[in-house]
């Protein structure tokens, strides 16, 4: 099913992203918490891409395999990276044929070793052309989904023009937008209002990653342009040699960060599980326990 059609139901998204594992051990991993996480009935999940399509047929194979063995719609990352006109198209057709239905189009992250994004000879430089390619080739057969930078994109000195960006990519065909990872929720609130009056009319739903881990957080916010509101980086650093405080302290301050936002009216939430389902399921439960987590897919298998 088209998430768009999900996101029309009016009820709340609830999302999971996964990526491609690269062990027999990760595989393992990942096989429990899809079990796991999709015993909730998210309203979709996601897969991630590899630099350079380096897990393309991982994300494709897995991606298929959760749609059609699991039974929850699932919508497969497309990039930009290392791919011309006629691969990307090859990647589409094989989307296609597989019965998936949801593609994520994004520019993608320049391959490890590399400072700056190149387009190879007849690829795209910005996920705009690459949403714009994908319309031209599938129509409105595919629902199509892109990325939101509520602090903007790391790249980009600018936040007026990562908003005229993000503008452009739904103009060239997005449905939706899911938003990199934030810890304070002002970002959200004041990027929707932004987005809203630059004429931006697309579900832009919340991406939410629980802190598990300490260091691993720290790395992640400097890598996207995120950040740790002092009070919470505060008490991370207190608890930085306690694990299980730390975890505490992650699903807490993701919980509260889910309450706020789907009480005022986000379209869902997006977590960001690092392909472990434990933070996750924790504050799933808290949200259903308030009537806060019955997701878009529910609604629409009891109205169809």
């Amino acid at each position: 099913m088209l998430i768009r059609e999900l996101l029309a139901s009016g009820a709340p998204s609830i999302s999971f992203e996964f990526f491609p594992p690269k062990s027999d051990e990760a595989a393992a991993q990942l096989e429990r918490t899809i079990a796991e996480l999709g015993a909730l009935c998210p309203t979709f999940v996601s897969v991630t891409y590899g630099a350079g399509g380096s897990t393309r047929e991982k994300t494709l194979e897995i991606v298929t395999r959760i749609k059609q063995s699991a039974g929850i719609e699932a919508m497969a990352h497309l990039t930009c990276v290392g791919s011309n006109r006629e691969e990307l198209a090859s990647v589409l057709e094989k989307i296609a044929t597989s019965g998936v239905q949801n593609v994520l189009a994004l520019r993608g992250d320049p391959p490890r070793g590399q400072s700056t994004f190149n387009p190879v000879e007849g690829g795209f430089r910005y996920a705009s052309e690459l949403t714009a390619f994908i319309r031209s080739q599938r129509g409105s057969r595919l629902c199509l989904g892109g990325a939101a930078y509520p602090e903007k994109h790391v790249e980009c000195g600018n936040p007026a023009v990562d908003l005229n960006n993000l503008k452009r990519k739904v103009d060239a065909g997005l449905d939706f937008v899911i938003t990199q990872l934030f810890f304070d929720n002002r970002h959200y609130w004041e990027f929707v209002e932004r987005a809203q009056a630059a004429g931006i009319r697309v579900p832009i739903i919340p991406g939410i990653m629980p802190i598990t881990n300490a260091a691993q957080v720290e790395r992640f916010t400097v890598a996207c342009g995120a950040t740790l509101p002092f009070k919470l980086a505060a008490e991370l650093n207190r608890r930085r040699d306690d694990p299980r405080g730390v975890m505490q302290l992650g699903v807490a301050h993701a919980t509260s960060q889910c309450i706020d936002l789907l009480s005022g009216g986000a379209p869902g939430i997006h977590f960001y599980t690092l392909n472990r389902s434990n933070a996750t399921k924790d504050i799933f439960t808290a949200l259903k326990s308030i009537g806060l987590a019955d997701s878009a897919a529910s609604a629409v298998a009891h109205h169809p």
